[in-house]
């Protein structure tokens, strides 16, 4: 009977370790799962945001007309909350000015016409011996590479080297999760990037000063899992495990609690409880650009959905338009079935003329079939069902926060509600049968308060 229950419910599975909530949509990640890392081809012309990272814009370095090196500087780090920016590619500056971004607003942007007939090699780079440097020159060289979180957030890499005054990090947690449905950018990176990822993370940690490192995967990923334990460090310092697929465990307050059982505190960060929390995209690209340092200038994107004939995983230069990506992918729609990122807190597009930033880790592409029902026309009133209540990851009450947003008490959301304890996973939208824009609502509040707060 117990090895008929055995076969019956997956045990080690059904143990493993997780965080209370969450949801578990459809994965839909069979479309470029199996798919090997390809390099995709150079646009004729890359679109360079001085704003794509958390933080002040980068300030240029050159000027219309100037010819740059595939991994030269283009523009400075505008203070420490900033990183630089690195050509893609070599080719001329044709223009500098305001361009349409995925964010909304045009902004300052570098436009550089690329030599089509460059081999393209990375030309701007020098060695340097990683042990030998202290804490401190790697958090600098750290900046110097303009590594942002390539999960999305964007936030600079070397900000988050330097905890506050008081703080110290004891475990790293490198994030492979990737819970969001469709996206299989991580996946790939720790199967193909393996050695770049270790590194990354021994770097990581000698410039925190951490004697402990976690790499966190879900368990819908055991080949990632065997490949990444295949290359630990005998010392047992770097350790895989493995937890419970659902979302949204690609969260840093889900993974501490998953991986630990650490509670990090509302309004905290990692670091007042000895943590620190990596993208493994962003962790592979440190191990690979430090060493040589070398500038981010391109990263791996999943391109995919039943919008496209030819989904897959693909390198893809920093500044390239999204036209021309889904021009040579077979592109069957408009912008408005097009998703930067995730299904779940990804964002559409205005335009197909955006670029890829280093931010963007996914282009999701649907059809008309599954964009139906999708509009804010389709919502109903509130039926207190309690459903967004019981998936919050961050046990919130969303119904009452929805309310409160629809009268504009945006103060009293965040004051009396812990509206700020959102990070926007989009669970309560998700089971809302109501189909009311909760997530929507939760960013226009927030919006809102953060300019009250500059006004004041």
């Amino acid at each position: 009977m117990i090895n008929g229950l055995h076969r019956l419910f997956d045990t080690d599975r059904w143990f493993r370790r997780t965080f209370s909530h969450g949801i578990h949509p459809t994965e839909n990640k069979h479309f470029t799962a199996d798919k090997p890392i390809q390099r995709f081809p150079f646009a004729p012309e890359l679109v360079l945001p001085l704003s794509q990272h958390a933080g002040a814009p980068s300030e240029p370095l050159v000027h219309l007309g100037q010819e740059v090196l595939r991994g030269e500087p283009i523009a400075k780090a505008a203070g420490f909350m900033s990183v630089p920016q690195h050509a893609p590619a070599t080719g001329v500056i044709k223009k500098i000015e305001l361009m349409p971004t995925s964010k909304g607003p045009r902004t300052l942007s570098i436009i550089l016409e690329v030599y089509p007939g460059d081999s393209q090699e990375v030309r701007y780079a020098q060695e340097r011996d990683v042990d030998a440097m202290s804490p401190q020159e790697i958090v600098q060289a750290v900046q110097d590479t303009g590594l942002v979180g390539l999960g999305g957030a964007a936030f600079p890499t070397h900000v988050k080297l330097s905890p506050p005054k008081g703080h110290s990090v004891h475990t790293v947690i490198i994030n492979g999760c990737e819970c969001e449905p469709f996206l299989t950018t991580d996946h790939r990176v720790m199967l193909e990037q393996t050695d770049d990822l270790i590194l990354g993370t021994r770097i990581l940690m000698k410039a925190l000063g951490a004697k402990n490192a976690i790499i966190g995967t879900e368990d819908n990923k055991p080949d990632a899992v065997e490949a990444l334990k295949a290359k630990l460090p005998e010392d047992g310092s770097i350790s895989v495990e493995m937890v419970r697929t659902k979302y949204p465990q690609g969260a840093e307050k889900m993974m501490a609690k998953s991986l630990l059982g650490v509670e990090i505190p509302s309004g905290g960060y990692p670091s007042s409880v000895g943590l620190a929390v990596f993208n493994v995209s962003s962790t592979a690209q440190l191990g690979s650009l430090l060493p040589q340092s070398r500038g981010v200038i391109e990263r791996v994107v999943t391109i995919t959905g039943p919008g496209v004939s030819k989904p897959g995983n693909y390198t893809v230069a920093i500044g390239t338009p999204i036209r021309f990506l889904l021009d040579e992918l077979g592109f069957r729609g408009n912008a408005q079935h097009l998703i930067l990122g995730g299904p779940m807190m990804g964002g559409t597009v205005s335009s197909l003329d955006v670029p890829i930033t280093k931010g963007c880790g996914g282009v999701l592409v649907l059809t008309e079939k599954e964009m139906q029902g999708q509009t804010a026309s389709a919502a109903y009133p509130c039926i207190n069902c309690g459903k967004c209540v019981e998936t919050c990851p961050m046990h919130l009450n969303p119904c009452h926060l929805g309310k409160l947003a629809y009268k504009h008490r945006y103060e009293e959301m965040a004051d009396a509600f812990q509206l700020n304890d959102c990070f926007e996973c989009g669970c309560c939208s998700y089971v809302c049968p109501s189909g009311i824009p909760l997530v929507q609502y939760f960013r226009i509040s927030k919006a809102s308060n953060r300019e009250k707060a500059k006004a004041s």
